[in-house]
């Protein structure tokens, strides 16, 4: 007789991205049915505290009921519709409106898609255009950083820094990955973290010089770093790595897809480490992961500039389908007034300390190699030796098998190569918090006995 459990419907057709295959042959898929707070359950009735916020991105947790009943009501009044033409909602003019006022610019421009990836893509076009318009056509390179994340489409996988991007022959050429500056893990034997940043700036700057800047067409960094395991900037880094994007005129772009909207403690990460952006591209808290939907935010002179590239050819020939969709823009609208004025933002700030605190306790086992973070956003890193450094052999699957075990105390965490990520959702309260600190902890020691 055929399987018909969910984990077997599943398996039968459904075709998994971004998914540990042998756990899910092991293990199964946790099918998931409903949410309340921050836990999830499942078919068979388990229930979980997501420590993951989704994919970093339900911060008002799964049940917010005004963010269900903002849904309900555009749903009602205007179901769907585009922003090309001359035509948009009346929700996608406010939402502009409102993203600029709580942006770091003075004035600007949104432009809408429909997730990250696409408004780091459009970016890409954005700039591309923006030069050839400008009479600088080979003004095409784009710089990242190695371990970088911007997502998945061609171009922005072709940004993204991650080494499993070679499987599909990327990345595209003139795409360029500068070193990731994780002081921990980068810095060189007697380089203190001040001098790993000057080396790292020394190298942009003689990257521009190379390629010549005459050939670059922006630069695009995360505030912190998220996909890549969680890597905040070694000090001093955004200051110096600005400073030297505007002495060859090559914009700076905040990809602030995950810490955009208070994961950092601020609105914005590019607040949180000091530095002014051309642009920032938001996603993810953006509709606190009720509804898909990216923006690209320009400030005001690159908006002038692309108002004036578009002007000379009639139009900017780019957009998708359900760019500004009325009904994610009204979820957007309430999501930036549940963070900001419902305390979430406020939680964050207030229980960053505990959060740290208790994850420093945790991190005292000999396991672990590094801590790090800001916020809710955090990473422990696993190691073989401490004191050397040396990761635990691939072939033990160290990030996964602690994952495996948090799931099966409750507990959904994340594996990041040798890391393990907590991302919480911002309405965590302190027994919450507590609870999670001691599945997690008691996951680690598990592996970690079996590993040896």
């Amino acid at each position: 007789m055929k399987d018909q459990s969910w984990q077997a419907r599943a398996d039968a057709h459904s075709f998994y991205g971004f998914t540990d295959l042998p756990t899910i042959h092991d293990r199964g898929t946790v099918v998931v049915t409903h949410g309340e707070g921050p836990y999830i359950f499942d078919t068979e009735g388990r229930k979980y505290l997501d420590a993951n916020s989704g994919l970093w991105n339900m911060v008002a947790g799964f049940d917010h009921p005004g963010l269900i009943a903002a849904a309900q009501a555009q749903y009602a009044r205007f179901p769907g519709y585009h922003a090309f033409f001359g035509r948009m909602s009346d929700q996608t003019v406010m939402l502009s409106e409102k993203l600029i006022e709580v942006s770091p610019f003075a004035d600007g421009k949104v432009f809408y898609t429909n997730s990250g990836s696409e408004a780091n893509d459009t970016m890409v076009k954005m700039l591309w255009f923006l030069h050839a318009s400008e009479g600088k056509p080979q003004k095409r390179k784009i710089l990242t950083r190695k371990n970088a994340y911007h997502g998945v489409t061609a171009v922005s996988a072709s940004m993204t820094g991650k080494p499993y991007n070679s499987v599909f022959g990327l990345p595209l050429p003139g795409f360029l990955h500068l070193t990731c500056p994780h002081y921990w893990r980068e810095g060189q034997p007697g380089e203190t973290e001040e001098q790993f940043t000057q080396r790292l700036a020394n190298e942009l700057e003689a990257t521009i010089i190379k390629e010549g800047a005459d050939t670059i067409a922006g630069f695009f960094a995360e505030p912190v770093m998220g996909a890549g395991g969680v890597i905040p900037p070694s000090k001093g880094y955004f200051p110096a790595v600005a400073k030297i994007l505007k002495k060859y005129d090559i914009p700076l772009i905040s990809d602030e897809v995950i810490c955009g909207f208070g994961r950092t403690g601020n609105t914005w990460g590019c607040e949180t480490y000091a530095f002014m952006p051309d642009a920032i591209i938001s996603s993810k808290n953006l509709t606190a992961g009720f509804f898909p939907m990216g923006a690209v935010i320009l400030g005001p002179e690159l908006s002038d500039r692309m108002q004036a590239a578009s002007e000379a050819i009639e139009e900017f020939p780019h957009g998708f389908t359900a760019s500004g969709h009325p009904v994610g823009c009204a979820i957007a609208l309430k999501a930036i007034d549940v963070v900001m004025n419902e305390g979430l933002a406020d939680n964050v700030k207030r229980l960053s300390p505990r959060l740290e605190a208790g994850l420093a306790q945790i991190a005292q086992n000999p396991n672990i190699g590094e801590l790090r973070g800001i916020g809710y956003m955090w990473a422990l890193e696993a190691v073989k030796d401490r004191e050397t450094k040396t990761p635990f052999d691939g072939s033990l699957s160290v990030s996964e098998r602690i994952a495996n075990a948090c799931t099966d105390q409750g507990l959904i965490c994340r594996p990041l190569g040798q890391s393990v990520v907590l991302c919480p959702p911002f309405i965590l309260t302190e027994p919450q918090m507590d609870q999670m600190l001691e599945k997690l902890e008691a996951a680690l020691k598990k592996v970690f006995a079996e590993v040896g």
